[in-house]
């Protein structure tokens, strides 16, 4: 690295080459390139008059991951009224200008054309999001205590759903106010995802902060999800603290489960359901009951649990289907209660169909369809196909639940769906009950994106 002075009057400034820029520190200890003085005067902190004779500075080592400027995102016009509603997504098509140079993940504050503050929000140049907001409260940093007073109100305000059971979720991202973050509590072990720029940014923070608040629970990484990907990041999964058990026992409504936390899937369990799994519950005493898409039984053993005759879990895992085994011997329910199928859902229905099988009771929890708008019409056909399958092979009287975990599914579509494929099965059906996702899955009233899991409870004629 080369230092040379620079004549400023009677002052020499002596400053440090780095990538062809000259950096200084400031009387007030304020950290901008040299060029930053004409081109970038709105970043400088500091009230003090430009004025070389202002600055006594100092050569100073840069490392390659310090922020230089505080960037900001300038909103188009008309644009911003989003954000006046505090919904916390900015997509790049609303970004008129990104002053600064912010890296991926970096803190940026918002502005509207008139330089009204609007928010200040994590950056993401690789995504359509560009976006997500920490804050609207302009006086809010965003640094390791917000963090720690974030998890912490969010984690409080699930105290009422400690009763039935062990297994929860503590942080659901943008709806708790912390995009891009997951936090999944099971029996003692915490189990978190970063599945954005901003989340990833805040990694050691947010790490820090469940270490602080949680000082007893493991911690495991499962930032493994798809999403990563368009937020320019890579898969991750890793213990971050403690040991972690290969498979963690969880009770829910009097029922026990256990749960892969290192493989399985979301964050080992469908916690989202639990409600749902419980009015199943209710409705299944008496009944010959099938688990469609059953992963490792929850459906299907809260059934069980709730007095079924006999329970069928249909599944395309061979290894999920044996941790339902495995769920059913913990329970002590009867190894004749319950059997397992291994295969294609869609296929196996039209055959059970052609066989003359019926049930009392059919749960449909197939995976999300819908990924984009582009595959909406493709995923409503599967939607209807699985639904026209399950309601030929209900008896009368029967009951089918029905669920879709795509976002991008709404409600009144997916009802015309369900009801389109009664007309075709040549069925009558009432919905009796719609069902969501679990409170501790919250969704708040400015981001109704939130509101993901759709179900209904039908009587069928």
């Amino acid at each position: 690295m080369n230092q040379e002075g620079a004549e400023h009057g009677e002052k020499k400034l002596p400053g440090l080459k780095w990538g062809g820029r000259r950096f200084f520190r400031g009387r007030e200890g304020v950290i901008f390139p040299v060029d930053a003085l004409s081109g970038f005067s709105y970043v400088l902190r500091s009230r003090c008059a430009l004025r070389a004779q202002d600055f006594t500075a100092q050569v100073i080592p840069m490392r390659s991951k310090e922020i230089i400027v505080d960037p900001q995102l300038i909103i188009v016009a008309g644009r911003e009224k989003s954000l006046l509603r505090r919904h916390p997504w900015i997509f790049s098509g609303a970004v008129a200008t990104v002053k600064g140079r912010p890296v991926s993940g970096q803190t940026v504050d918002v502005l509207g054309q008139n330089g009204q503050w609007l928010a200040r929000a994590s950056f993401s140049p690789k995504s359509q999001i560009m976006g997500r907001v920490w804050t609207f409260d302009a006086e809010e940093a965003i640094a390791e205590e917000f963090f720690l007073r974030r998890i912490l109100e969010s984690a409080g305000r699930r105290q009422d759903f400690e009763s039935a059971s062990n297994a929860l979720r503590l942080v659901h991202s943008e709806s708790d106010g912390l995009p891009g973050l997951i936090l999944d509590r099971y029996a003692g072990v915490l189990v978190f995802q970063l599945l954005t720029a901003g989340a990833e940014f805040w990694r050691e923070a947010i790490v820090g902060a469940l270490r602080s608040l949680f000082p007893d629970d493991a911690i495991l990484e499962r930032s493994d999800v798809d999403v990563r990907a368009k937020e320019g990041l890579a898969a991750r999964v890793e213990s971050v603290h403690g040991r972690i058990p290969e498979q963690i026992e969880i009770h829910e409504n009097g029922v026990k489960y256990l749960v892969d936390v290192h493989g399985g899937h979301k964050t080992g369990f469908y916690l989202d359901q639990r409600d749902s799994r419980l009015a199943v519950a209710r409705a299944a005493k008496g009944r010959e009951v099938l688990n469609c898409f059953s992963y490792t039984g929850g459906f299907g053993l809260a059934a069980l649990g709730g007095g079924a005759a006999h329970v069928t879990q249909l599944d395309a895992s061979a290894p999920a289907l044996a941790m339902a085994e495995r769920n059913r011997d913990l329970n002590g329910f009867a190894a004749g209660s319950m059997d397992t199928t291994c295969g294609d859902a869609f296929q196996i229905l039209r055959t059970w169909h052609k066989e003359g099988r019926t049930f009392d009771l059919i749960v449909l929890d197939p995976p999300k369809f819908v990924d984009s708008k582009a595959s909406l019409n493709r995923a409503a056909r599967g939607y209807k196909d699985i639904n026209l399958c399950a309601l030929r092979l209900l008896n009368p009287g029967g009951r089918l639940f029905t669920f879709s975990c795509s976002g991008l599914m709404e409600d009144s579509l997916f009802q015309k769906i369900v009801s389109d494929a009664a007309l075709d099965a040549g069925r009558n059906g009432r919905i009796v009950r719609r069902l969501t996702q679990a409170g501790d899955h919250p969704v708040s009233l400015a981001f109704p994106e939130g509101a993901y899991l759709k179900g209904l409870e039908v009587l069928v004629d």
